[in-house]
């Protein structure tokens, strides 16, 4: 059994070298992996913040965008409308101009065809009177080609012309 057991040399002889151990690491390892994992810790957490000032700068980024995309819509809608309202007003413009370009043409065919039925009127009734002044004279020719009923017509004349 003397196996199992440890002995008391051994036991010193391995807590002087675990002392002996822990201060050899105390002074020339523990200061370095403790650095080590110091500048570990502060990348880590400089990583951390400069990731939270990333998604903060984003964040502000995003709403920025979304403004600029609101006053961008807000532009257009302005644009349409003032489109939509000169073109409106254009539309009314020609629309008169047309009117009034219509009205005048029209007024421009009412002279030149009251011009043109007054021309004919003039024409009609010189017409008429040259046929009417060709009938009586036809007339007068036909009625007085004899002596006797020309002297009928002035009888006749003679006493219209007394009675009256």
């Amino acid at each position: 059994m003397d196996l199992l057991t440890p002995g008391t040399g051994l036991i010193i002889w391995q807590t002087i070298v675990f002392v002996l151990l822990v201060f050899l690491l105390a002074k020339l390892a523990w200061k370095p992996i403790l650095n080590s994992l110091k500048d570990r810790e502060k990348s880590i957490q400089e990583a951390l913040d400069t990731a939270e000032r990333a998604r903060q700068e984003i964040s502000k980024l995003k709403s920025d965008n979304e403004h600029l995309l609101q006053q961008a819509r807000e532009e257009r809608d302005k644009m349409l409308r003032e489109a939509r309202e000169a073109s409106g007003r254009l539309k009314e413009e020609t629309e008169a101009a047309a009117k009034k370009a219509a009205d005048k043409i029209l007024d421009d065919a009412r002279a030149a065809i009251n011009i043109e039925k007054n021309a004919a009127l003039r024409d009609i009734k010189e017409q008429v009177a040259t046929f009417s002044i060709e009938i009586a004279e036809k007339l007068l020719r036909e009625k007085l080609s004899n002596d006797k009923s020309q002297r009928e017509l002035v009888d006749r004349y003679l006493k219209d012309i007394k009675v009256n």
